[in-house]
């Protein structure tokens, strides 16, 4: 199993049980990195499985071919599935809209494209990149063709997000800056009385008159 595909694919929330007490800034993690595009033409990994190769439903592999074919027909129709790029070992947990309303033109699941075969089409993020994976498997063989594809439509508006991420961060940096400069300026007479001892001086007072009694 490619453990660092998995790793790499969006969404997945994870819950403490425990929360953390918090910094006084937080920088959420970015969901995508800043050029998709130009990762998904260049990276290695992207490259392999943008290109039209073998697929194989990996789910229930201990058990009996018949079993396979229900759970993954079952699977598919409450919308999602587990497939495997044969050639480069890369394993995708496929999340996606198993609706059967018949005057939907671009579903997702479709069993009624062509017999005997189930089309997909599952939208995700992979490793900051947002992609579409495209592919259909034989319901008998469990094995069939996919790619991946770069999703312009949803990059756009995860570019978006970034964007506007990173400006109320870039923000709420300026504002911490300049309070502590407006701190440093208006209270320099205090931070030199401090280092003069004046409070110990006063302490000094009280114990000799303590001294005199």
């Amino acid at each position: 199993m490619n453990e660092a595909a998995l790793a790499g694919m969006l969404p997945y929330d994870s819950i403490g049980l425990y929360e953390q007490p918090k910094p006084r800034f937080i920088f959420k993690m970015p969901r995508v990195v800043p050029d998709q595009k130009s990762k998904f033409e260049s990276d290695e990994l992207f490259r392999r499985l943008s290109r039209e190769s073998e697929i194989r439903y990996t789910g229930y592999r201990e058990r009996a071919l018949e079993e396979r074919q229900i759970r993954f027909q079952n699977g598919c129709r409450e919308g999602h599935t587990e497939i495997s790029f044969v050639a480069s070992g890369t394993n995708l947990q496929l999340v996606f809209n198993a609706t059967q309303n018949p005057y939907i033109h671009d579903k997702e699941c479709d069993f009624d494209k062509e017999h005997g075969k189930v089309y997909i089409k599952s939208y995700f993020i992979m490793n900051g990149v947002c992609v579409r994976f495209r592919g259909w498997l034989d319901l008998e063989r469990l094995d069939g063709s996919g790619c991946l594809e770069f999703d312009e439509r949803r990059a756009m508006h995860e570019d978006a997000i970034l964007r506007d991420q990173i400006d109320r961060y870039n923000q709420r940096l300026r504002e911490f800056e300049d309070s502590k400069r407006a701190y440093r300026e208006n209270r320099p007479e205090d931070l030199e009385a401090v280092r003069r001892g004046v409070s110990s001086g006063g302490i000094g007072v009280g114990a000799a008159s303590m001294w005199r009694r």
